[in-house]
């Protein structure tokens, strides 16, 4: 869902407003060689590096407590920076994202978080009904939409909320072409102009070359190239991970 969310960000600047709803990936893990195939899956589909490792050594035991401590971050700040630093820590780093501790750190890790607050919002009532009505949400979405045998919306689905409150679903992991006749029929405008790479990791910190691909609008070779480009001109840094690299503005 990363490289669309990037294109989404630029194509549409200004006009779309972008919120997380935590769907729960899984109460209790149950057959994680499964995942680890959804993994390989997703990743071929997407062009996004993911390590699928993570569901075949000492796999976490629900997605429950990032989903939490998501909701957590929440009543501080947007949380996306959070969001974006779990996707990596569990799918790239294969740490275990399941306990109070390791969330955390995670969150100390990514900075302007206040940590006291935090240790206290995880254990709250009120982070769990939070929580909860997110649940409730993807739950409530048409069943004609929902994953067989989840009882929830397929992910990833985005929805995009008119002025007038109609609502334009993408549901599952669609081409963009779906994503942007969406966002246009519930209003929203698109901007001509695109980033180039270097502008784009300056704008969104962290990227893979996917995503510098779909921000900024560089189909085929055209985004590696650009950006190993860069990185012999010790303007842009990459990072190895398994699947790719994670880039990074020097």
């Amino acid at each position: 869902m990363e490289p669309h969310l990037r294109r989404l960000q630029v194509e549409f600047d200004g006009t779309v407003l972008v919120t997380s709803v935590i769907a729960g990936l899984a109460a209790r893990f149950g057959d994680t060689c499964a995942r680890a195939i959804e993994c390989v899956e997703a990743s071929a589909e997407s062009g996004m590096p993911i390590d699928p490792r993570i569901y075949l050594q000492e796999s976490p035991s629900s997605s429950h407590p990032a989903g939490l401590a998501v909701a957590a971050v929440a009543e501080q700040r947007d949380p996306t920076p959070y969001l974006r630093r779990l996707r990596e820590a569990i799918l790239l780093e294969r740490r275990r994202m399941d306990n109070g501790p390791a969330l955390l750190d995670l969150a100390r890790e990514t900075g302007g978080l206040d940590l006291d607050r935090l240790r206290i919002d995880f254990g709250s009532n009120a982070i769990v009904e939070a929580f909860g009505e997110q649940l409730e949400r993807a739950r409530s979405v048409d069943a004609r939409h929902h994953e067989p045998g989840a009882g929830r919306v397929k992910l990833p689905s985005i929805e995009f909320r008119a002025p007038d409150g109609s609502v334009h679903g993408v549901y599952g992991h669609r081409p963009w072409a779906e994503w942007r006749d969406a966002a246009v029929a519930a209003g929203a405008t698109p901007v001509p102009a695109r980033p180039d790479p270097e502008a784009a990791l300056r704008a969104f910190g962290r990227l893979t070359t996917a995503e510098v691909a779909a921000a900024c609008d560089l189909p085929g070779p055209r985004a590696p190239a650009e950006l190993w480009r860069l990185a012999l001109e010790w303007r842009v840094t990459p990072r190895r991970v398994v699947g790719g690299e994670l880039w990074t503005a020097a």
